[in-house]
């Protein structure tokens, strides 16, 4: 039980730092995984992330997946997919952002909340501001987090990684000095090697020692970044929130190699419509709508072609863009070019919630396309990705994406055929953006 008093903080800081995260978000995405040792990084064969699970086997970040499934025979290993993890963290900014515009993105699993003065707006103390925040993340990413609410920083830093996993610390000023004892140099953020054997030589072990130093020899002895972690020790809030949002992973893209070559132009188009539907899929099932998009071939030479248009609005669905894609499709495809790819990215995500309809719009068609794609995906989950997909995409779902050299299904495809339920289509033309 936290005792709490209104003079334990001139100032509240926050500091959320995701458990495990991209093992966590593995096991979100997909819950049979759930209670289960999993790690990332297939694709490089070492431990890229290691879920708690198998951290308890003693499977560490960087050791090969030989020596991991040594260490736990029963690990499962997952390719990592980051465009997830950066779902997964626009996700997570956009919650913390409901209780404080104050928000500093660190990386993508961590981040730092301002939360001074909020809370009679919120009607609540700082930790149940923290620990209400805390219940939002968990519950709505499925991912547990740890945080830290002290009067700084560095403070906010040192009580996130305290109780890990799934850790709430309050540090007060009156009592960080019980923490900062127990703390290593080397563990303080800020504090490197060097800086540690310099200050070993001086007598000092841990944090507290540090932080216990006279003000006159940290000025004569230290940088100005360790004079701030000093002061950030002490209670004191000198590093400020950056605030400024981070935009470097906020997309989705899709693309697909397909065999043979075609100058087909419905069946180029079909493949990238089918690429446009998986990336909506995507967004879909990770709450956020597109208010860009950009597109792509790439010939049989390796050559590209690309163009970009703005939508009127954000969207997470297919229909209401594949008519200015086709728009965009005719910029870039030569009639008579072998294509042997196409890609689709969305830019400038946002959480769904937010899609704003323009002046022209009905708000009961925003309705219908919502309900309508909440029964897609249902279906799609039961039977399978693409259980009814888009007349556009047609073309590309009668193929295999890679035939044989003649140009023929393959004949495990064709011996296949009567176990498979014939997929329905349906095509829904709606035009939305202008291309740029």
């Amino acid at each position: 039980m936290v005792v709490y008093s209104p003079t334990s903080f001139r100032t509240a800081i926050l500091h959320i730092d995701c458990d495990a995260f991209f093992a966590s978000c593995e096991q979100a995405v997909n819950p049979a995984l759930k209670g289960k040792p999993v790690v990332t990084g297939r694709e490089r064969g070492i431990v890229v992330a290691a879920s708690y699970e198998a951290k308890a086997f003693g499977v560490q970040r960087g050791v090969t997946l030989h020596e991991a499934r040594q260490l736990c025979p029963d690990l499962i290993v997952v390719p990592s997919n980051y465009e997830t993890y950066a779902l997964f963290s626009k996700r997570l900014f956009a919650i913390v952002r409901r209780f404080s515009s104050e928000v500093e993105e660190y990386g993508i699993e961590e981040s730092f909340i301002d939360i001074t003065g909020l809370r009679r707006p919120l009607n609540m103390s700082y930790p149940q501001i923290a620990a209400k925040m805390k219940e939002s993340v968990e519950t709505e990413l499925g991912i547990t987090v740890s945080i830290g609410l002290a009067p700084s920083k560095v403070l906010a830093k040192v009580g996130s990684k305290w109780n890990k996993p799934s850790g709430l610390v309050v540090i007060r000023n009156s009592d960080r000095l019980v923490f900062l004892r127990k703390l290593d140099l080397i563990d303080v953020w800020g504090i490197g090697p060097q800086t540690t054997r310099f200050l070993q030589k001086h007598g000092m072990r841990t944090a507290a020692d540090f932080a216990q130093k006279r003000e006159e020899w940290i000025e004569e002895h230290m940088a100005k970044p360790q004079q701030e972690i000093w002061h950030e020790l002490n209670g004191r809030s000198v590093m400020r929130i950056q605030t400024a949002e981070k935009h470097d992973y906020a997309s989705i893209s899709k693309t697909r190699t397909f065999t043979p070559a075609s100058s087909s132009r419905e069946f180029v188009f079909g493949q990238l419509s089918k690429n446009i539907e998986n990336a909506f899929i995507k967004a879909r099932r990770h709450n956020v709508a597109a208010q860009r998009l950009s597109i792509f071939l790439k010939t049989q030479e390796f050559r590209y072609r690309g163009v970009e248009a703005v939508l009127n609005r954000a969207t997470s669905f297919p229909n209401e863009v594949i008519p200015l894609v086709r728009q965009l499709f005719d910029t870039v495809f030569v009639p008579g070019t072998p294509y042997r790819a196409s890609g689709v990215t969305l830019h400038h995500l946002q959480p769904d919630q937010r899609i704003q309809m323009n002046l022209f719009e009905k708000p009961l068609e925003l309705d219908q396309h919502r309900v309508l794609f909440d029964g897609v995906d249902k279906l799609d989950k039961r039977y399978g990705k693409h259980t009814v997909f888009l007349g556009s995409s047609f073309p590309a779902q009668q193929v295999s994406q890679h035939q044989n050299y003649c140009g023929q299904i393959p004949e495990g495809k064709k011996l296949r055929e009567h176990t498979i339920n014939k997929r329905k289509f349906v095509n829904l033309p709606f035009l939305l953006g202008e291309v740029k």
